[in-house]
Order: C-alpha cells, then sequence, then structure tokens
C-alpha cells in the first residue's frame, strides 16, 4: 500500500514556517493559524513528512484566511518520515507511526478543541493523514471530511462514512489509482452520504502539498485542489 510515492518530492522542513505559531493542544505540538473566536474548525492531518512542511502550513494559513480556525497537530511525535534513513525504511517507520495510532491521537485533539468552545469541526487528511480522517468520518466525530490523495483508504472504509466527504485524486498515483478513486465514487452515490470526487488529470500522487513553488503549473493544479477543499468546508462546517 505504501512505496516509492508515498514519500517522492519530500519537503525541506522549517519550524520556522507559516504565518500562524505552534503550540501544545492536547499535549501534541500543533501549528495554529486563525482565531479560535471562529468557532469552526479545520483539522489537517499532514502526510509521513508532518506538520513542519511549508506548503502544509500555508494551506493551513489559506484555510484560516477563509474564516476557520486550523490546527495541524504533529501526530508523529518529533519523528516524521526522514527519507534518506537506511535504518528507518519507511515501513520500520509506520509500525510506530501507523494511521491507526494518528487516529486514535485525533480524538484526543478533537476533544481538547471541544473543551474550548469550537461547534464544528472539518478534516482534511494528506496521504497517511486521509487514513485518519477516513476513520473520523467513519465514527462521525467531524461534521466533514476532505480526502487528498489517500493512502491505505479501502472500499470497506469508504462504505463506513457518515459525514459528508470530498475526495481529491490524482491521474497518477499508485495509492490510490484512478479506478480505486472512482469506485469510492460509486459507493458514495449510491449511499446517503453528499460526496465530491475529482481526479485531477496530469498531476501525481502528493500534488497538493509536496509541489515545487517555482513550478506555475504545478502550484496551480495544487491551488485548485485547495479551492475544492475551501469550498467543501465551507458548505458544511458551519
Amino acid at each position: 500500500m505504501s512505496g516509492p510515492q508515498c514519500c517522492s518530492n519530500p519537503p525541506t522542513l522549517d519550524p520556522a514556517s507559516g504565518a500562524g505559531h505552534v503550540e501544545k493542544l492536547a499535549g501534541f505540538n500543533t501549528y495554529v493559524s486563525g482565531s479560535i473566536q471562529s468557532n469552526l474548525t479545520i483539522l489537517l492531518v499532514s502526510d509521513v513528512y508532518g506538520y513542519e512542511a511549508p506548503n502544509l502550513r500555508k494551506l493551513a494559513d489559506k484555510v484560516a484566511a477563509a474564516g476557520f480556525y486550523v490546527v495541524a497537530p504533529d501526530f508523529f511525535y518529533g519523528e516524521p518520515f526522514v527519507r534518506d534513513k537506511p535504518d528507518r525504511p519507511l515501513p520500520a517507520w509506520i509500525k510506530d507511526h501507523g494511521p491507526d495510532k494518528g487516529f486514535e491521537d485525533a480524538k484526543l485533539i478533537i476533544d481538547a478543541l471541544k473543551s474550548k468552545g469550537v461547534s464544528s469541526i472539518g478534516a482534511a487528511g494528506f496521504c497517511w493523514g486521509a487514513k485518519v480522517v477516513v476513520e473520523l468520518a467513519k465514527v462521525a466525530l467531524i461534521q466533514a471530511a476532505v480526502m487528498l490523495h489517500p493512502s491505505f483508504v479501502t472500499v470497506d472504509d469508504i462504505k463506513s462514512v457518515k459525514v459528508p466527504i470530498a475526495i481529491l485524486g490524482a491521474e497518477i498515483d499508485n495509492l490510490s489509482p484512478p479506478e480505486l478513486v472512482k469506485q469510492f465514487d460509486e459507493i458514495l452515490k449510491a449511499s446517503e452520504v453528499d460526496s465530491f470526487v475529482k481526479i485531477f488529470p496530469k498531476c501525481a500522487h502528493g500534488w497538493t502539498v509536496r509541489y515545487d513553488v517555482n513550478d506555475t503549473t504545478a502550484v496551480s493544479c495544487a491551488n485548485e485542489a485547495h479551492q475544492d477543499m475551501l469550498e467543501w468546508f465551507a458548505k458544511y462546517v458551519k
């Protein structure tokens, strides 16, 4: 289920990036952007490279600018995946940082947000993070979900989704190939769950957060996906 594409185009992590700040939330270091006064929160669940990726933080700031309080926790406890670490290949790393653990941790974040008076929560997951988000959607702990180039998500997961969900897939994706994303679409259309499914032509797995900022085509494709995500949250997180 995971492979080279999952880890392609690794970002240069920068703990100082973004217009927001890092604070503790439910014991997790969390990048926070926007005002909690909004009472509408978006939880961003990162890919394997974690919450210090500049493009992820840039996206958090963009979502905050649309009026949401945005949180992006470090679910990897200070140990994001490092591609050039021969003694810690992805299969070994994922044993310690599986999406099942991310799901349990995300529940703690949601409890902490509710204790702060947050009334509505949406969640977006990228690659690894999409599996965490679909688990939240299966137990309706959030009001809306967006999965972007998901990994580890199965047909059975989609059959159990209970909240409005958008799925943004890539044409070039070994982890969630278009055929699988189309299956997801068919299942959702036959259910009572509101859904939006889109496959982005000529885009590859990871395109929404692991794009080259100097590549105008890549930036444009990422921005289109970000806009779809924002429109979904504006519709259902209120």
